[in-house]
């Protein structure tokens, strides 16, 4: 009883459009390609065990806004809200953004932006 050489070359050919279908569904919409390019994570500083820093760039052209977030097990909060930087070109950083602590210290010694006083234990908040 030995197994015949078409049955072999299917089951050869289904092994080998398995990663071909992983593949393709990586690229679709379905499986998630649709929203690349929309929300980015830029930065993350862990604060406790369960408590970190955001910064989250989200857009798109004009639309990019880069976000920090407060994230806890009570939630996620809106720190600020701020326009990406821009390099000397005048076109949005690479991969190379801004370490943490600098948009942190620039968060903390900025006055009210929009409205939005500065955060708590900040020098300007009396």
């Amino acid at each position: 009883m030995t197994p015949s050489i078409g049955s072999l070359l299917g089951f050869v050919a289904v092994i080998a459009l398995i990663p071909v279908a992983l593949w393709l569904l990586k690229r679709s919409p379905i499986g998630g390609a649709a929203a690349h390019g929309v929300l980015r994570v830029v930065a993350m500083l862990p604060i406790s065990t369960n408590q970190r820093l955001l910064a989250v760039e989200v857009g798109s052209g004009e639309a990019r806004r880069w976000l920090v977030l407060g994230v806890s097990p009570a939630g996620i909060h809106t720190l600020h809200t701020m326009e990406p930087p821009l390099d000397a070109s005048g076109a949005p950083p690479a991969a190379a953004a801004a370490p943490f602590a600098q948009l942190l210290a620039r968060l903390g010694s900025a006055k009210a932006v929009d409205g939005v006083p500065p955060p708590p234990g900040s020098s300007d908040a009396r």
